[in-house]
């Protein structure tokens, strides 16, 4: 199995190890994060962002496991900061969401267990997909979204850049949701949102 290392050791991250440990094509080396000492689960703390430039590139990928809700500026710069070092990111799909054939998921993008991601979408870099949440046909969303657990976005939405949907949030069909948006959980949009929108009820 290649080696990859997972850059954020909170809540987030249990998940995510979760999904790559059942995916079986990744061994987790270890985790980088500014707080932590202790090891998750049996996983070892390898130090702090100061170590990103010491670790062989070459020989490990790295996935951002870093949450997001508010915004997504520190997943959005720790990106492109790995990048600049010549990290590589994979795509990790969990064996038990389903992802069609005929959708497009991009680098640095995790999807969570139960995510359905039909035909025709198209997902971003550096995205969480979370545990149930529904992408349906024809969908774009751009780079560093968090599609929060159990939301439902319906066919040919548009969610730009930077953006945060809640928990149990649905979006109608062909709707357009402006960058760096964020959408409370458990709430219906059914219009435009221009850029920077903050939907709290």
């Amino acid at each position: 199995m290649k080696k990859i290392i997972l850059i954020g050791a909170g809540g987030h991250c249990t998940s995510c190890i979760d999904v790559i440990e059942l995916e079986k094509k990744f061994k987790i080396v270890g985790l980088i994060d500014n707080k932590r000492k202790k090891p998750l689960f049996t996983y070892k703390i390898l130090g702090n962002d100061k170590q990103l430039t010491k670790i062989n590139k070459k020989k490990n990928y790295v996935l951002i496991t870093l949450g997001q809700i508010n915004e997504a500026s520190k997943r959005e710069k720790l990106y492109k900061y790995l990048l600049k070092l010549g990290y590589k990111f994979p795509t990790i799909i969990s064996p038990l969401a389903y992802v069609s054939k005929k959708a497009k998921i991009g680098k640095g993008t995790i999807i969570m267990h139960g995510s359905i991601i039909n035909a025709g979408a198209k997902i971003g870099n550096n995205c969480i997909v979370n545990s149930k949440a529904l992408i349906e046909h024809d969908v774009v969303v751009g780079d560093n979204c968090h599609i929060s657990t159990n939301s439902t976005i319906n066919g040919g939405v548009e969610i730009f850049k930077n953006s945060f949907l809640g928990s149990n949030s649905v979006i109608k069909q062909n709707t357009v949701i402006g960058k760096n948006s964020f959408i409370n959980a458990n709430l219906f949009i059914n219009k435009v949102l221009k850029n920077n929108s903050k939907i709290y009820k």
